[in-house]
């Protein structure tokens, strides 16, 4: 059964990045068996389809506008990750709402998808998440390698092989 790990957002966009951040963590700390992909979506939006339409179980990481505090980790699935056209949970989600939509029309759409985020606390333009966020980027790291474990999915740390 194949996996794809999803990290998406603008890394120029302070807190939206945060995706991104939280792959390149599992990127750098673990290893994977060979049937789990953990790709940076950054903001490639349609260019994703090849890799969404090709998973059986899809995992997306994210900055999720949620009207919680910031710092708030929030695990969305099913039909409440906003695959169509809806409330807007996401700074970038007109992209990944077209994105999962596409693949819905395509017939393609993953058996399953689950949405792992975080309410973001700053979209403003920089580099570094906010320290509200990044203090809770070891906290939605966790959630995203228990949530492969629930798949039967364990990584084993670099190092310690």
């Amino acid at each position: 059964m194949k996996t794809l790990v999803l990290g998406v957002g603008n890394i120029l966009l302070s807190d939206d990045g945060v995706g991104v951040h939280v792959v390149r963590l599992l990127r750098e700390q673990y290893r994977f068996p060979q049937e789990v992909e953990i790709l940076d979506g950054g903001t490639l939006g349609l260019d994703l389809l090849p890799y969404v339409e090709d998973t059986d179980r899809l995992l997306i990481v994210d900055a999720v506008q949620m009207d919680e505090p910031p710092g708030t980790v929030a695990r969305l699935e099913g039909d409440r990750v906003p695959a169509m056209l809806g409330l807007k949970y996401s700074p970038h989600q007109v992209g990944l709402s077209d994105l999962l939509a596409a693949a819905r029309l395509r017939g393609r759409y993953p058996p399953e998808v689950v949405l792992w985020g975080i309410q973001p606390a700053s979209l403003e333009v920089g580099l570094d998440l906010s320290p509200t966020v990044a203090a809770q980027v070891e906290v939605l790291l966790a959630n995203v390698l228990a949530e492969l474990q629930r798949w039967g999915i364990v990584p084993t740390r670099r190092g310690e092989e």
